[in-house]
């Protein structure tokens, strides 16, 4: 199924019913007092978040949900019938902002987790409540008042603890196939990722995080080129990049410094918090260099990129064969343990997160033979 991760919908909640002007006619109370009913409250619309659903598609197709009405009050002191509730599923991970304000108005982070968005109309007054001891027949009532109405934007946002960047065919995707059983595309010839994809790293037993992949960012993105900024708000929740980078590029011209800057700067101009997040260099296909051009190759690369990457740890990989993975995973493990006990409001968040959304998956035991996607 094609990922869908935005939505843009109209939901209504239900208008309050209209209370009524009666008079008792009973046979024998020829003058019989107001009798007039109020009229229902009108249904509210809530959200909640459903970790048995994992894209916003039904929204794209039903555009408008509205609660029901109240009931119009009634005679011999009959009150309407409050609407029933209209109670919206979206996925695990998904903020709701109101398109004209651009406030956000939910952040659906936790399963089960459940807001009110647009709150019914209260239903109007009948004649019962404008008697007086000087006005024995009130003929006046109210109307029940309308429902909000919103335009709301739904965006899904993955939650994952670690996030990987890179340009297109830098490895990503078999970096992921060779630390998860996630099985995103892969071959032997250069094209990018559509979609994000998610993988969940087994490091023990019951010690597991999460990692997603999204389409490699190109120089421009920030201005629209390319897929990749489009699912950079994945990265939003998570606490570590992986920044993988091609040290044994097809093109000659390829330069990897000028790649690491590329992303850095396209990183920053999308969100500036965002770049300055905890990141990782990993270098990837050093099985393709030949083993007497490799140190040299690392050096240069790494003399390179001081600017800017000072201080960056780096670790060498081939995600193809696997070298250098497993080691990596533990170190990851490590550094996500020492994050949340840096902020432990945010790995509260996550590990709710990641218990409630993801199956577990079982560690790849094998290494399919091909580049990357």
């Amino acid at each position: 199924m094609k990922f869908i991760d935005e939505a843009r919908i109209l939901v209504g909640a239900g208008d309050g019913g209209n209370g009524i002007a009666s008079f008792r006619r009973d046979k024998y109370e020829p003058e019989g007092g107001p009798d007039g009913g109020d009229g229902g409250n009108g249904g509210s619309v809530h959200f909640i978040a459903d970790r048995n659903i994992n894209t916003l598609i039904e929204y794209r197709y039903a555009r408008r949900h509205r609660a029901q009405r109240g009931q119009n009050g009634g005679s011999s002191d009959c009150y309407g019938k409050r609407g029933k509730d209209l109670t919206l599923r979206v996925p695990v991970g998904t903020t709701i902002a109101d398109v004209n304000s651009k406030e956000i108005l939910a952040d659906l982070d936790v399963d089960g987790k459940k807001v009110l968005l647009a709150k019914g109309g209260r239903g109007g007054l009948g004649n019962i409540h404008f008697k007086s001891s000087v006005n024995r027949t009130p003929r006046q009532c109210t109307r029940g008042e309308e429902g909000e109405q919103r335009e709301l934007r739904l965006e899904l946002r993955l939650l994952a603890d670690i996030g990987l960047l890179g340009l297109p065919n830098a490895g990503k995707s078999t970096f992921l196939r060779a630390v998860s059983a996630a099985r995103p595309k892969v071959a032997d010839y250069p094209f990018t990722t559509l979609q994000p994809h998610l993988g969940v790293v087994r490091v023990d037993h019951d010690q597991s995080f999460v990692i997603a992949d999204i389409p490699g960012l190109i120089d421009g993105a920030a201005e629209g080129a390319g897929l990749g900024i489009r699912f950079l708000k994945h990265l939003a929740r998570t606490r570590l990049l992986l920044h993988i980078v091609d040290l044994a590029p097809v093109d000659p011209d390829a330069d990897p410094v000028r790649d690491v800057e590329t992303i850095i700067r396209e990183l920053d101009k999308y969100d500036s918090e965002l770049a300055t997040r905890p990141r990782w260099l990993l270098l990837n296909k050093l099985d393709l260099i030949p083993e007497d051009e490799r140190e040299q190759r690392i050096a240069d690369f790494l003399h390179g990129c001081q600017a800017s990457a000072t201080g960056i740890p780096h670790f060498r990989i081939s995600a193809i064969s696997g070298a250098g993975c497993r080691e990596l995973t533990h170190k990851l493990h490590e550094a996500l343990q020492n994050l949340a006990a840096a902020t432990p409001a945010l790995e509260a968040t996550s590990a709710g997160a990641a218990t409630s959304v993801f199956p577990d998956d079982l560690f790849a035991d094998h290494h399919d033979k091909a580049e990357d996607d």
